[in-house]
């Protein structure tokens, strides 16, 4: 008879819209992403020879940052999701090598050894589990908007990770289609039977900002934020392309000079980003001296410095900038600055992060002659740091 291998999977192909702003997976819980707590779990296992292999899902424009994270030691593989759960959780199935599968959620980062291994022991007799607990509080159905008593008795709430023989699992999705909310919904929908194994209350899952409240607060985490200033001057002249916030100025005969295309918002905007979460300006990352950011898009860039701070925790709060200039008239532009600018810079869920003004010189000093462009802007960013010790 064939031995059991195991396979890890962690579907973490979610966007967490309901959290809002980075999708939960991918924010550092501890200084660590949050799925990498589940993935620490599954190299303990390899390190015990019980589990073979890990197999993350993600999705398809995470791939990359995913790739530079995945610095363990058990063996990996990154598997891109689909639109529905099951449709994720398919793909990491037929990327599995083993004969029996944990599924777990990217977003439980709280599970332990120890579940795992009753998991695993109670499906290895019984062919499927999953980890339940009961319902403490007191149940009501809403239904034709009216309220009824339910027995709590009868119901129980459904954790991850749930453990399966492979292949049962993948016949018992694809039977029933791929709107499930779990794998167990398919498995008992196709008659098999499943074991109950004791859920854990710190298996909880990360859905809302209280959740993730409650999580910093297991870890030791707290909120900061800085605020950091950008500003940036370039000189009118005539011959080159008028681009602010990523728009270009039809109506000018002037625009403004610089190595790149000289998107004195944009470019505020990225030196206000950087002073908030610690790094050296524009000058210094996208160099004058380096031919390669010759008449460089400025949206491009800014996608990059977005990139380096999110990538260190940072959100994007805020976003505040005053351009001064003489002419051309930008009144009527404004509400068109503030849409590509924060379609650009937005975080995920959350409300538009991005306010400009256009004030004129009055005639006054070198902007009131028309010989520059001024721009001054504020960014607030937050993140969370962890107590250590």
């Amino acid at each position: 008879m064939n031995r059991e291998t195991w396979s890890f999977i962690i579907v973490a192909g979610g966007t967490g819209t309901r959290l809002g702003g980075i999708p939960k997976q991918f924010r550092l819980l501890d200084g660590h992403p949050v799925w990498k707590w589940s993935a620490k779990i599954a190299e303990e296992l390899w390190k015990d020879g019980i589990v073979q292999e890990l197999v993350i899902v993600v999705p398809d424009d995470h791939m990359a940052e995913m790739k530079g994270h995945c610095d363990l030691k058990i063996p990996t593989r990154l598997t891109a999701g689909g639109t529905t759960r099951s449709q994720s959780v398919m793909s990491g199935l037929k990327n599995s090598c083993g004969s029996h599968v944990l599924v777990h959620d990217a977003a439980r980062p709280f599970i332990t050894r120890e579940l795992c291994l009753d998991l695993i022991k109670n499906t290895t007799v019984h062919g499927a589990s999953i980890p339940l607990l009961r319902c403490s509080d007191s149940l009501k159905r809403l239904e034709s908007g009216k309220l009824t008593c339910v027995d709590r008795k009868e119901y129980l709430r459904t954790q991850t990770p749930q453990a399966f023989e492979k292949s049962s699992l993948i016949d018992a999705i694809a039977s029933f289609g791929f709107d499930g909310t779990d794998e167990a919904e398919a498995w008992i929908a196709s008659g098999r039977d499943i074991f109950i194994t004791q859920g854990s209350e710190s298996n909880f899952k990360i859905t809302t900002k209280f959740d993730w409240e409650v999580a910093l607060s297991i870890t030791g985490g707290r909120k900061i934020q800085r605020t950091g200033h950008g500003f940036d001057v370039h000189q009118l002249v005539k011959g080159r392309k008028l681009i602010l916030a990523g728009i270009e100025i039809k109506n000018s005969e002037l625009g403004l000079l610089g190595h790149s295309d000289a998107d004195i918002v944009l470019h505020t905007v990225m030196d206000a980003i950087l002073g908030a979460a610690g790094f050296p300006d524009i000058g210094t990352l996208f160099p004058a001296s380096d031919p390669k950011w010759k008449d460089a898009d400025s949206r491009e860039l800014l996608k990059t410095v977005i990139l380096k701070v999110r990538s260190e925790g940072w959100s994007i709060d805020w976003v505040d900038v005053t351009l001064q200039a003489q002419s051309p008239k930008l009144g009527d532009m404004i509400p068109n600055f503030i849409y590509s600018v924060a379609s650009l810079i937005a975080e995920n869920g959350r409300d538009p992060n991005f306010n400009m003004k256009v004030k004129s010189g009055e005639s006054c000093g070198s902007v009131g002659r028309n010989e520059c462009m001024v721009c001054h802007g504020v960014a607030t960013l937050s993140k969370y740091y962890w107590n250590q010790g």
